[in-house]
């Protein structure tokens, strides 16, 4: 008779290291350093183990496949689009009609809040790479967590400049999100600067949203035939 080899199963935590809510933080906070400072594709899950000083079961136990990891970062700061879209309900909601300059606020401030912040700085780093060097593994995650509300935002755009078609506020967007994204993540701003601009420095966010408004104004004006709203 032939003996069948199967795949050993895979052994679960011991219960004293299943019980431990702060490696599971540990986990999730490791994986995203990691996935910030070298990319999705270039890190294990061996790697993401020892970085949480964890065993590696308990990586796979937490949040399974690498994937599901990477999907679980985003999740877990899930509260920063919808602070997005709440500050971008604001805007529409204001003055009237509303101001391009709140708009771009909404879509600017709280990303650079969350890059000069000891909590969020990995986890904006790793947006800005994984949304620049996109790859269809990470790409169907960034899709469903970011595309609405890229949505809202271009519905918004097309809402304050109607005469023009949906389609060119898209390209709007996209413009300023190469803005903001080049922003936090280039440093050679230092050296151009003769080291007078920090990188990604969080003060430069009114020029930043002055530079974003102004290019929309360019690419939606309210009328060609005159000046452009800043």
């Amino acid at each position: 008779m032939r003996t069948v080899l199967t795949r050993p199963a895979a052994l679960a935590p011991a219960a004293d290291e299943a019980a431990r809510p702060d490696r599971k933080a540990a986990i999730l906070l490791a994986a995203e350093k990691l996935f910030a400072q070298h990319g999705y594709h270039a890190v294990s899950i061996r790697q993401i183990a020892a970085e949480a000083g964890v065993p590696l079961a308990l990586v796979g136990y937490y949040y399974g496949a690498k994937h599901e990891l990477f999907h679980a970062i985003f999740a877990h700061w899930q509260p920063t689009i919808d602070q997005r879209l709440a500050l971008l309900h604001q805007a529409l909601a204001g003055a009237q009609p509303p101001p391009l300059r709140r708009v771009v606020q909404a879509f600017v401030e709280p990303v650079l809040a969350l890059r000069a912040s000891a909590e969020g700085e990995y986890y904006a780093m790793l947006v800005a790479r994984e949304l620049a060097y996109r790859t269809p593994d990470t790409d169907r995650v960034l899709a469903e967590m970011f595309d609405p509300m890229a949505h809202a935002f271009i519905d918004a755009l097309h809402q304050l400049r109607p005469r023009w078609p949906r389609a060119r506020a898209a390209w709007a967007y996209q413009f300023a999100m190469g803005a903001l994204l080049h922003h936090l993540m280039d440093h050679r701003v230092q050296r151009l600067s003769h080291g007078q601009n920090p990188p990604h420095d969080a003060a430069a966010a009114p020029q930043l949203i002055d530079f974003i408004t102004a290019g929309i104004a360019a690419v939606l004006p309210t009328d060609p035939t005159t000046p452009q709203e800043t």
